[in-house]
């Protein structure tokens, strides 16, 4: 199926004006820039978010680029020849073998209420499933959708829809990196320092333990962490004697350079309750200071059996934003 046929259109029909058609590559990006900056207002986006914000037309193809089929994993609402809306389709395995399904519609405020985001919906739908028998993925499969708990259209939309919510994350800020709570002693024998390339595999291993019991999680291979190393000039380890027992792994924004980001924190569940946690998050927040961060960001799981935002809390992060993930079965 492509995005030229199937329920969606069939929905679009019934619309005097509207077309949905396929992502045109990099002439679109910035017609969905503007469709998201359209969406800010009603829908109440921190243009500061980590999780999601106001992306570029830059970062808006970067992010196609990783998809499957950019042309076909994506469609773009045109309305009397401008882009009012577009949906997006990726996926990915989690670590208990579910294959998860995503897709995510925008949609300009004043096109809502008539149809158009149901068509899209619809359209997702009969391109995972078709993706889904493409792929052999029907015994673990799922579709998955996102939304932030301001964003009242979509939620209304996906619970209408049959999707239940499965989990949310919170994302919070530290707004003043100049005013930073002291440092604790740490136990005997251990330590806190930067990650260089001969730990990297320890890290990346803490990481993944971390997430051992954790439900919902993505499987993060070896090869991804090293991706996500463009930059470890913050990277913050801490060993117990010899073994390395938990990593921060912090970095400053590349589109605002005044903001860093603590992408992971974990601890070895036998290093737990040391004090470590709030060791290594400190330390990696004086290093994004003293790389020209003024504020930092952070999101962790509601549901985060850790306590993790306990200290959060305690070094003086506040909540900002939910973005909630919804599931449905196939």
């Amino acid at each position: 199926m492509s995005v030229n046929s199937g329920n969606g259109l069939a929905s679009l029909k019934q619309l005097p004006g509207y077309v949905l058609r396929p992502y045109h590559g990099h002439e679109d990006d910035g017609a969905m820039a503007a469709v998201r900056l359209g969406c800010a207002e009603r829908d109440r986006v921190d243009a500061r978010s980590v999780v999601e914000g106001l992306p570029t037309a830059a970062e808006i193809a970067e992010a196609s680029a990783k998809l499957d089929d950019p042309s076909e994993n994506q469609a773009l609402v045109e309305h009397s020849g401008g882009v009012v809306g577009y949906a997006t389709i990726r996926r990915w395995q989690e670590r208990d073998g579910t294959w998860l399904y995503l897709h995510r519609g925008y949609l300009m405020p004043e096109h809502r209420g008539q149809g158009i985001g149901s068509a899209m919906l619809n359209w997702a739908e009969s391109r995972i499933r078709q993706l889904v028998q493409q792929h052999g993925t029907a015994r673990t499969a799922v579709l998955g959708a996102n939304a932030m708990v301001s964003e009242q259209d979509a939620t209304a939309l996906l619970l209408d829809a049959g999707y239940r919510r499965v989990f949310s994350l919170v994302e919070l800020e530290l707004a003043d990196l100049r005013q930073l709570p002291d440092r604790k002693p740490l136990p005997d024998g251990v330590r806190v320092g930067a990650v260089d390339p001969s730990s990297y595999r320890a890290a990346w291993k803490t990481v993944v333990d971390s997430y051992a019991e954790a439900a919902f999680t993505e499987r993060w291979t070896f090869e991804s962490f090293l991706a996500s190393a463009a930059d470890p000039t913050c990277w913050r380890a801490a060993w117990d004697r010899e073994a390395l027992a938990g990593v921060a792994l912090c970095s400053i924004r590349r589109r605002n350079a005044t903001v860093g980001e603590i992408e992971e924190l974990s601890v070895r569940k036998e290093s737990r309750r040391l004090g470590l946690g709030r060791a290594l998050l400190l330390d990696g927040l004086r290093c994004l200071r003293e790389h020209g961060a003024e504020t930092a960001r952070l999101y962790t799981g509601t549901a985060n059996p850790h306590r993790s935002y306990d200290l959060y809390e305690d070094v003086g992060f506040r909540r900002q934003n939910e973005h909630v993930r919804y599931r449905k079965p196939i």
